[in-house]
């Protein structure tokens, strides 16, 4: 019994100090759908229980960009912000109707141009906006690697992204590094656009001291359970 209790200990990592309950927490979440779970995508059914256990924990769900807003009028109440990267069609069909069933907000990062899924169309994001739900930031145009970019193909793909959001939904405050992969170049680029926040794939929870161009997310993989996902929110990061 001792080895099955330290073994639970080592792949869900309990022993990780917890952080305070007011400290922002960020999850980062790909595709949804029935297909095969893995990395990159949820079953809807899997999610769904995710929202009913972040409920049941107390959270107040909120936009990246509210999180930010609340933040510095002093709110200092268990907050999480959703997140959904690249622009998955799959986030309106099978996403979409889940948020709206519990009333939940949510972030999804569009990358503008990307080839290789099959992207939200521009009435589907318009409509998503419209339900107050969803907040839309950019992704870059074509989800490349920042770090392997010329300056200003870096600073195209973002600055082209950030205009692409705007000219659809009317705003966009947030961006998401592909891949994670930036440097300080990009972190200036992304503020001169005037986007006030930025994700990251840095798994973590955020913490006071935290730089809004720089935020750390929870990573959440298609196979997370209930249980892991209470220790990721609560200690910022579980074994797979």
């Amino acid at each position: 019994m001792l080895i099955v209790f330290l073994a639970g200990l080592v792949r869900y990592q309990f022993w990780r100090p917890r952080r305070p309950a007011h400290w922002p927490r960020l999850l980062m979440y790909h595709s949804v759908s029935p297909d095969q779970e893995d990395g990159m995508n949820i079953s809807p059914r899997r999610i769904e229980r995710h929202l009913v256990v972040m409920k049941r924990l107390g959270y107040r769900f909120v936009t990246v960009s509210e999180l930010r807003d609340l933040w510095e009028q002093g709110v200092r109440e268990p907050m999480v912000a959703l997140t959904f990267d690249d622009g998955f069609a799959n986030n309106y069909q099978y996403l979409f109707p889940l948020l709206k069933k519990h009333h939940i907000k949510a972030t999804i990062y569009l990358a503008t141009q990307i080839e290789g899924i099959a992207a939200l169309s521009q009435q589907q994001i318009k409509e998503m906006h419209a339900s107050g739900l969803i907040e839309f930031g950019a992704h870059t145009c074509h989800h490349v690697n920042l770090l392997l970019m010329q300056d200003e193909q870096a600073k195209r793909e973002i600055e082209q992204s950030v205009q692409a959001v705007r000219e659809m939904v009317g705003q966009c405050r947030t961006f998401s590094y592909p891949y994670g992969r930036f440097d300080e170049r990009h972190v200036a680029m992304v503020a001169a656009t005037g986007c006030d926040t930025a994700v990251t794939v840095k798994k973590a929870i955020a913490e006071p001291s935290q730089r809004w161009l720089v935020l750390p997310r929870i990573g959440i993989h298609g196979k997370t359970d209930a249980l892991q996902l209470y220790v990721a929110l609560t200690r910022g990061k579980y074994r797979f």
